[in-house]
């Protein structure tokens, strides 16, 4: 039983520690990482007679002019309001736009990566570069830049909301679109990438996408090569992740993070405007591994872990947000599962082949994915509770998530991990069940976390 409390509880803490800046993109930015075999992952490749006519949102995405593809396609909806292809391709770029400007704010303040200390978080994990000459940033400025990122994000949803046609279809040369990271204005995409080329030269999206799920195996020319024609369920898959990472910037707003941010940002940027910016240069007293990362630094970090609820309302806004997550992904299973074709499918059915080889959807796991949407529901709803770590097994209370986004109080992660900061939320009810999610975990096997991300 205690096994079962922990392991459910866990869950719990994870969305409580996203209160966080770095833990809240770090939680939530990365894109999914399908799962694979042992089998090396090779791209699916087309033919280059592939006769679906160009959208026309790719033109901008394969010459990186996202800015100007946003104020082109925008004016052509206009004029054509029904052209859901076309808001299609246009949400897709504005979620882009928002992924790219947050990488452009990391590289504008120097972020710093960390890499030869083992400590790197996932969102770093962006291709941004590390610049030593970058501006300094505040705590108002960090907040700034997080919610500018997710009114990008709830653009792009907005504007994929309305489409309606059924038979919508996005075929889009995947690896070819180019993002521009750091601001510079070069679009980070060459054909004539080979290892001795520095990462700026070669930032497709594709490239992205090996670096963030470690396969560096992948040559250009395949990578040119791979093609998604991106349909109805789809459409829903990316409003679902337009609202799992506004859930993480609203949690992160909600709190007052000053005191964190001035005592410990140094830890990931180069140059912070705080009282302790200091920090910064001072001699170490116990630096982890071969870096000049200090353990005393990130002590600290989890010891200021403890945020005052600023903006309640943006609680409740996280908490519709999460319900928005199983809506939208109730309706993308509800068009994939009614799908007959089988034409490079971003995420497939049971009867159909995806573009991510090795990854097969089996009619168990989209069941199974069902189940955890719904117990995750009466979670959210208050009808189950999450069991509580220090109660005995026989105590029956439990923590009534709701009310921890409804009625939020300060935030203190070692008070959670202790147990008493769970006292105003703990009431006799029914629980959600360990076996439950054992259960339904178990038809994905050990690549579940993989399967989550992507399945949304």
């Amino acid at each position: 039983m205690n096994r079962l409390k922990r392991a459910v509880s866990a869950g719990l803490l994870a969305t409580l520690l996203s209160v966080n800046y770095t833990a809240a993109i770090a939680a939530s930015i990365e894109p999914a990482a399908a799962p694979t075999s042992t089998a090396q992952t090779e791209v699916v490749e087309v033919s280059s007679t592939v006769k679906d006519k160009a959208p026309l949102v790719e033109k901008y995405f394969l010459d990186g002019r996202l800015k100007e593809g946003d104020v082109a396609l925008s004016a052509h909806l206009k004029e054509h309001p029904s052209d859901d292809q076309a808001r299609f391709g246009l949400g897709v770029l504005q979620f882009l736009r928002a992924v790219e400007g947050l990488g452009q704010s990391l590289t504008r303040y120097g972020v710093r990566t960390h890499n030869g200390s083992g400590f790197v978080l996932p969102f770093l994990r962006l291709p941004a570069n590390t610049n030593e000459n970058g501006k300094k940033i505040d705590y108002l400025k960090a907040r700034e830049i997080v919610d500018t990122f997710q009114k990008q994000l709830m653009q792009a949803e907005a504007t994929l909301s309305p489409i309606s046609d059924a038979e919508v279809k996005l075929p889009l040369h995947f690896g070819m679109i180019k993002l521009d990271f750091n601001g510079t204005g070069s679009h980070s995409y060459s054909t004539q990438a080979s290892a001795n080329q520095s990462d700026d030269d070669n930032r497709s999206l594709w490239k992205v996408y090996a670096k963030l799920t470690n396969n560096s195996n992948i040559p250009i020319e395949k990578a040119e090569q791979f093609f998604i024609k991106f349909d109805r369920g789809d459409v829903h898959w990316l409003r679902g992740y337009c609202h799992l990472l506004s859930t993480v910037c609203d949690i992160y707003l909600a709190h007052d993070s000053k005191d964190l941010f001035d005592r410990t940002a140094h830890l990931f940027f180069n140059k912070v405007d705080s009282p302790y910016a200091f920090l910064s240069k001072a001699k170490r007293i116990r630096s982890i591994g071969s870096g000049d990362l200090e353990i005393f630094d990130l002590v600290a970090f989890v010891h200021l872990l403890r945020c005052d609820v600023v903006e309640p309302k943006r609680m409740a806004s996280a908490l519709n947000h999460m319900q928005a997550v199983i809506d939208q992904s109730r309706e993308t299973w509800k068009w994939i599962m009614a799908e007959e074709d089988d034409d490079h499918e971003w995420l497939p059915n049971p009867r159909q082949t995806g573009v991510i080889p090795n990854a097969r959807v089996t009619e168990q796991m989209v069941v199974a994915w069902a189940g955890i949407m719904n117990e995750s529901e009466k979670i959210l709803a208050g009808e189950l509770l999450i069991p509580f770590w220090r109660g005995s097994d026989s105590d029956h209370r439990g923590i009534n998530l709701r009310k921890v986004f409804l009625e939020p109080r300060q935030f203190d992660l070692v008070l959670w991990v202790q147990g008493s900061a769970a006292a105003p939320y703990l009431e006799e009810g029914k629980l959600t069940k360990g076996r439950t999610w054992r259960e339904l975990r178990g038809e994905f096997g050990n690549h579940f976390p993989g399967f989550a991300l992507w399945f949304n």
